[in-house]
Parts: structure tokens; C-alpha cells; sequence
């Protein structure tokens, strides 16, 4: 029998994955949207009694349920979505749109953050919608690391939800996932990397935060710092995955190894 509190994660991973979704969403859906992930945020804290220091712990229990249904494309859908460009061009078109992406989300999260500022007796409600934009930019980045492995042809093994895991840790760390290392087939979420996700987390809590302030200053704030954050992010795991494939940063597209889906006919 599912609990309250699980069906209330629930309700936050789908809300997730329609904002991560690869579909464009106009900026009124995607107020809507962060609106109703605020709420159910607040209900899923409540329901775990989440307070003081408890809250880091919560957030990243909450993005694990998220990481293993968001919705990664295999190599030949991202060729298909992104008009048939492949290797390094791929590559680019994905941070591009992933950037595209966390930037509108942090101006409308800044903008609401704002207009809460701008209303004293609602500032209570701030933290939510911060939550909530943080927990967005962390799924459309790991997505994008990804992809960015299918891109490279770097097939990370294991289930869905050890993938999902690989990926999520990769994330904290800012760096791709090195498929030979001990246990990466079997990777489980440990205390010490339990620990850096939730770091991380924090930390990109705390850049939103940020954006707390009067009129738009918090819309430009906030789309400003979640861009080049996402570019950052994608600069370091493109080396690293450049690196297990040794291929220098200055190759031609067609010079990228095939991905997995190309090279393994079992996909």
C-alpha cells in the first residue's frame, strides 16, 4: 500500500520530468508548473516531519527518487531530435538546449522569488519555490551528463536505477562516469556519496538563494548564474569523457567513436 509520503514524491518526480522534458514549455506552464512542485514540496516535507538540519538529508532523498525517471535519450534519439547532428555538434546543441533550459527556469524561479520579496507577509514561501528551482537545474543537468555519455559513446553498466545513481554522483562530483572503475555496475548510494550529493545540492540551493531580491533583479540573477553553472558543469564532464575516449578537444565531429547504441546491437 503506498503511503502519503511516497505518493507525495511521486507527485514530485512527474512534475520533474514535465519540466525536464525535452518538449519546449512557454513560460506561463512553467510558472504553473514550479507553482505546483512548490506545494507538493511543502507537503512532502511536512509528511516527513523535515526540519533543521534533517532538510539536506530530505532534498537529496527526494532528487534520488527523481534521477532514476528522468527521461534519458538513447544516441539515435538524440540524432533524431537534434536534426541528425552527431559527435562534438550533437554535443553542443545538448548544453546549448540544457542551458537554454536551467537559465529559464532560474528567471522564472528569480522572478517569483522576487515578487515574494516584494510581499512581506508571503516571503515564508520563498524557500518552496527555491527547492523546487533547484531541484529542476539538478535533474536537467544530470540528464544532460547523460546524454553526454551516449554522445561519446561512454555506456555506463548496471540497471536504471544504478545508472541513475552513477549519473546523480557524477553530478556532485562535476565530472563524468569512468564505467571501469570498481563497482560501477553495482554502484550503491553509500554514506560518503550520499554526503556529496547532498553538498551539492545544498550548494545549488544556495546560488538560488541568491536570487532573493526586489523586482526582476532576481529573474536575471537567477538565469545568469544557473547558465553559466550548467556550461561549467558540461566543460568538465565533456573533458572527462573526451579523456576515457581519447579524443583531443579539437577533432572533427565525425571522429567521435560510435556510441553504444551503435556499436552494441543489443542497445
Amino acid at each position: 500500500m503506498t503511503s502519503a509520503a511516497d505518493e507525495s514524491n511521486n507527485e514530485v518526480a512527474d512534475l520533474v520530468g514535465k519540466l525536464v522534458a525535452p518538449e519546449e514549455t512557454d513560460g506561463a506552464e512553467r510558472r504553473r508548473l514550479l507553482g505546483r512542485l512548490s506545494g507538493a514540496l511543502v507537503r512532502s516535507a511536512r509528511k516527513a516531519r523535515v526540519r533543521g538540519t534533517g532538510r539536506g538529508r530530505w532534498l537529496a532523498d527526494v532528487f534520488m527518487n527523481i534521477a532514476p525517471r528522468l527521461p534519458v535519450r538513447d544516441y539515435e534519439t538524440l540524432r533524431e531530435h537534434h536534426y541528425g547532428l552527431t559527435g562534438e555538434q550533437l554535443a553542443d546543441d545538448l548544453v546549448r538546449t540544457a542551458a537554454k533550459a536551467t537559465t529559464a527556469v532560474g528567471a522564472v524561479g528569480g522572478a517569483l522569488a522576487a515578487a515574494e520579496f516584494a510581499a512581506p507577509p508571503l516571503l515564508l514561501s520563498a524557500p518552496a519555490q527555491i527547492v523546487a528551482e533547484t531541484l529542476v537545474v539538478a535533474a536537467i543537468e544530470v540528464k544532460l551528463l547523460a546524454e553526454l555519455h551516449e554522445v561519446y559513446g561512454v555506456h555506463v553498466p548496471g540497471t536504471g536505477t544504478q545508472r541513475a545513481t552513477a549519473f546523480a554522483l557524477a553530478w556532485s562530483k562535476q565530472r563524468g562516469v569512468n564505467p571501469l572503475a570498481p563497482g560501477s555496475a553495482t554502484l550503491a548510494l553509500g554514506t560518503a556519496a550520499k554526503t556529496a550529493l547532498r553538498n551539492r545540492l545544498m550548494r545549488t540551493l544556495g546560488r538560488h538563494l541568491t536570487t532573493l531580491g526586489p523586482f526582476l533583479t532576481g529573474a536575471v540573477a537567477g538565469g545568469a548564474l544557473n547558465r553559466a553553472a550548467t556550461k561549467k558543469l558540461a566543460e568538465a564532464v565533456r573533458a572527462d569523457l573526451r579523456r576515457q575516449r581519447s579524443l583531443p578537444p579539437g577533432r572533427p565531429a565525425d571522429a567521435l567513436p560510435p556510441s553504444r547504441s551503435e556499436a552494441d546491437p543489443r542497445g
